[in-house]
């Protein structure tokens, strides 16, 4: 019956323990609210391990702000394949239509 009794009261502290490092995280949670923000594209938190910037009012966290920046960087690149396509299409309805 000892090693019963010493079995479950090992485990009520294990259960205790885990209560207290639970409201610990939640009380340090609570403190740190203040600094975290939440990315508008991808709702991911902007704390220390994704930092993030706030853009025209809204929070952008540093993945978004790299994805943003690489679209806009082949911008170009996207218009003159636009420009071919519709070039292209041009040339299609012209030769259907003769």
């Amino acid at each position: 019956m000892s090693l019963n009794t010493e079995t479950e009261s090992a485990r009520r502290k294990m259960v205790i323990e885990s209560i207290v490092e639970g409201r610990k995280m939640e009380a340090y949670a609570e403190h740190r609210t203040k600094e975290m923000n939440v990315c508008w594209m991808c709702n991911s938190i902007c704390y220390r391990k994704t930092p993030g910037k706030m853009v025209g009012g809204r929070w952008m966290c540093i993945d978004c702000l790299r994805q943003l920046k690489e679209t806009l960087d082949t911008l170009d690149q996207w218009e003159e394949e636009l420009v071919m396509q519709k070039d292209a299409r041009r040339q299609l309805d012209g030769d259907l239509g003769a």
